[in-house]
């Protein structure tokens, strides 16, 4: 099972920058464009009364200022099991969240 921190660079990757942030505190300064994740719970598949397949699942937030963000769409291209929600706007941020299976 690939790790937490693969999945951080993997991330940096996409986003082409350091500005990707794993569950930061509140009072984190954020640099823009990012990508901010945290851990949920996991994906599991029981088989025979047995744990047979477990991926581990984050939701992450892809913020930028730029409302046709290239970011989203590399993300969505490189990881297959990723889903997208509805975007919005705070403060002139563009926010899309997502879930991501990893």
């Amino acid at each position: 099972m690939p790790s937490r921190v693969e999945l951080h660079e993997e991330l940096c990757t996409i986003l082409g920058s350091r500005n990707v942030y794993f569950q930061p505190p509140k009072s984190k300064l954020m640099k823009y464009p990012c990508i901010v994740y945290s851990k949920t719970g996991p994906d599991t598949h029981n088989a025979n009364n047995k744990l047979y397949l477990k991926t581990n699942a984050y939701d992450g937030m892809v913020i930028d200022y730029d409302p046709d963000s290239e970011i989203v769409d590399n993300r969505r291209g490189h990881f297959p099991k990723c889903s997208l929600s509805d975007c919005y706007v705070v403060e002139n941020l563009h926010h899309y969240p997502f879930k991501l299976y990893y």
